[in-house]
């Protein structure tokens, strides 16, 4: 084979491996099954209604304090006309005149 030849063989080579080169998969793409469901079996997320408890803090001096909807809030202290009454763990209790209200942080998920 002369040169001529030995190059053309090495570029039809070369070619034919990136003709079989396999696409890439967008990894930030839903699966192809995804597509076949129908709407419905889509659910939106439930957006629960009422103020959201986001964090508690329990200091060891006796500091009790509340994140609800982005606002920080001490125990005693009033969110949006009620007063923060009680702070655990998990939850907190706000009351308004006689009406409480109990925030969860991490609520159940709502019955479907």
């Amino acid at each position: 084979m002369d040169e001529a030849m030995k190059r053309l063989f090495c570029i039809a080579l070369l070619l034919a491996g990136a003709a079989r080169a396999q696409t890439l998969v967008d990894p930030t793409q839903p699966p192809p099954e995804s597509r076949l469901l129908p709407a419905a079996a889509t659910d939106a997320p439930v957006v629960p209604k009422g103020p959201q408890l986001q964090s508690v803090l329990i200091g060891s001096h006796g500091r009790q304090v509340a994140v609800i909807d982005g606002q920080t809030v001490r125990k005693g202290e009033k969110f949006n006309g009620a007063v923060l009454v009680e702070v655990r763990k998990n939850q907190v209790v706000l009351q308004n005149g006689r009406n409480k209200q109990v925030l969860t942080l991490f609520p159940e998920p709502a019955a479907k």
